[in-house]
């Protein structure tokens, strides 16, 4: 595992976007496994910047992402569809029939679930797979539990994740309660992880996942397991950790 001390959140983004952009110039068609929520986003603004600069191609790019509400169209301003596409698809010449997202209006959980494994599998696994982690070391909507779930599912969200989520809707009545999320077997599949981190309520979480126990409790511990993880997180991030 490698781990990089960003000075803030800034530099967190410029270093991750830097491993996703080397992955794309080194192999112009890989497969990237990519996540939502506020922790990628910077990484993307330098993605798009640096597209449009001329010094990234995502034209042969194919794309995975980890999950998505259940219940809510992709038309939905807080889907996970709509999230990508105003961060990142819409604005950079990726073929948008070469991403995919779990269907968050499908009436049949298993059937979809089946469906995501097989485009994952279809597409040759993931090249690079880019991941945040929850306040209580969810990787996805992998929540802490008593046994680490392999495949993709349907997942009821914890309670701290949905206190969490409550800042992106306008009450938390409308946060949706479940989501389907990519398993931690297929995570782990990947053939490199990159977890970013930031945020001092963060530290003591990141602190127990990278150096603590490996345990269901903390689903992200379960990346110590890993071959080739790289830990990009910033220094609040990393206050509580034996690297600080």
């Amino acid at each position: 595992m490698r781990i990089y001390r960003a000075k803030d959140y800034a530099d967190l983004s410029r270093k991750t976007a830097q491993i996703i952009a080397a992955q794309i110039i080194m192999k112009p068609d890989c497969v990237l496994g990519l996540a939502t929520g506020s922790s990628p986003v910077g990484a993307y603004e330098n993605l798009v910047k640096w597209y449009e600069e001329g010094a990234l191609d995502f034209s042969a790019v194919t794309t995975v992402n980890l999950d998505e509400y259940r219940g809510l169209p992709r038309e939905n301003a807080q889907s996970y569809d709509y999230f990508m596409q105003e961060h990142l698809f819409g604005k950079v010449n990726i073929d948008r029939s070469r991403t995919f997202l779990p269907d968050g209006m499908t009436q049949d959980d298993e059937q979809e679930c089946r469906r995501y494994e097989e485009i994952i599998r279809s597409v040759g696994g993931v090249d690079l797979q880019l991941l945040g982690m929850g306040h209580n070391g969810h990787i996805g909507f992998n929540e802490p539990g008593s046994c680490f779930e392999k495949k993709t599912r349907c997942v009821d969200l914890a309670e701290s994740t949905i206190r969490a989520n409550r800042r992106f809707f306008a009450s938390e009545e409308e946060v949706p309660r479940q989501a389907y999320t990519v398993g931690i077997g297929t995570i782990l599949a990947a053939r490199r992880i990159l977890l970013i981190v930031s945020g001092k309520e963060k530290a003591g979480i990141l602190n127990q996942a990278l150096f603590g126990p490996i345990t269901p409790e903390v689903p992200a511990s379960i990346l110590q397991f890993h071959g080739d993880v790289t830990v990009v997180a910033d220094e609040a991030a990393l206050s509580c950790s034996e690297l600080k």
